[in-house]
């Protein structure tokens, strides 16, 4: 998190400041379609075996009268996902074993590669909210000079951050089906798409819809 957002944080939670009411929060989340993919384990990045990265395009209203970071950190939390950061998608292939993470693009625009080397490049910007299962592989490629990333994580589950490697791989396997559903979609709460994607193999539905990839 660089500096100037840290403080700005700060200050935000201290005042009350360009930060959302809790009533606000509804009305800033739009309806849209779950945009989902699956991507395979390629021998190093793992990705899911069940349940498909999902993203949201365009999913939430961030008016110039607020922070645009603050109104992403409070709607992810009402809806249980906590401990939330602001700064960009590292530029080498990572994941997480242990914890599901979702991505809400609060300024700017970035190309990022999710699922690995073998994976899909897609470009998001303001107002998509991407969630990633745990193991799924992610990069950013390229992104705008104002490209500002929220990033937070269910209640559950501990963060750790893999790199793509084969020892790493065989180590991951088997903690990432260990990392249970959570309990609410990060957007839309209890009732959201998520945690109808989010189920056993057989019943995951699956909607390749285009993206703005490249």
């Amino acid at each position: 998190m660089s500096l100037i957002e840290s403080a700005k944080r700060i200050a935000e939670k201290a005042t009350g400041w360009n930060r959302p009411a809790k009533r606000e929060l509804p009305s800033l989340v739009r309806p849209r379609k779950a945009h989902a993919f699956r991507f395979k384990d390629d021998g190093v990045i793992p990705n899911h075996p069940h349940w498909p990265l999902i993203i949201y395009r365009g999913v939430c209203s961030l008016p110039q009268s607020l922070d645009p970071a603050a109104v992403l950190e409070d709607l992810f939390e009402i809806n249980g996902w906590g401990d939330s950061w602001r700064d960009g998608v590292y530029d080498y292939v990572h994941y997480h074993s242990r914890i599901h993470e979702v991505l809400g693009i609060a300024r700017g625009s970035g190309k990022v590669q999710f699922g690995g080397p073998r994976g899909r490049v897609f470009t998001i910007k303001s107002g998509d909210v991407a969630i990633l299962p745990a193991g799924t592989g992610h990069q950013c490629l390229g992104a705008s000079a104002d490209f500002l990333v929220i990033g937070a994580y269910p209640r559950f589950g501990t963060y750790d951050e893999c790199r793509a490697t084969p020892e790493e791989h065989r180590r991951a396997i088997a903690r990432i089906q260990k990392v249970a559903r959570p309990r609410k979609d990060p957007v839309f709460g209890a009732q959201g798409p998520l945690l109808k994607m989010w189920k056993s193999q057989d019943c995951i539905a699956i909607t390749r819809a285009p993206a703005r990839s490249s």
